[in-house]
């Protein structure tokens, strides 16, 4: 009874899908001037973050360093960017991985209360 309980429990965890997220494709090629514009404004608001702004500056890098660096980034390169900071999450794990993590931690109080 023990053994088929733990294994079914082991079983649960291995299906526990890991937290990588999809990553978005390269293929831009036809990116309009309007589409990149606002690929521009999304990447720009994120650096103009007080937050992001102290930490660059920490790194030596003024705003308009970093406005110019963005400004040399290919159609591509800034549209993945963009895309990236949409799903970046301010602090941590995202909703998901912390609903992962809870469903692990219940299986693993089942088997110690099933096993104990």
């Amino acid at each position: 009874m023990k053994r088929s309980i733990l294994l079914i429990a082991l079983a649960a965890l291995i299906a526990v899908p890991s937290f990588a997220a999809p990553a978005p494709s390269k293929a831009v090629a036809n990116q309009s001037l309007d589409s990149r514009a606002a690929d521009i404004a999304v990447v720009r608001d994120v650096v103009a973050n007080e937050q992001v702004a102290t930490v660059l500056a920490a790194h030596g890098l003024s705003q308009e360093q970093v406005n110019q660096k963005i400004a040399q980034l290919s159609n591509q390169d800034l549209h993945q960017l963009a895309q990236n900071l949409n799903q970046v999450q301010a602090a941590g794990l995202t909703q998901q991985q912390w609903i992962w993590i809870g469903v692990g931690a219940l299986a693993a109080l089942i088997l110690i209360v099933a096993l104990g």
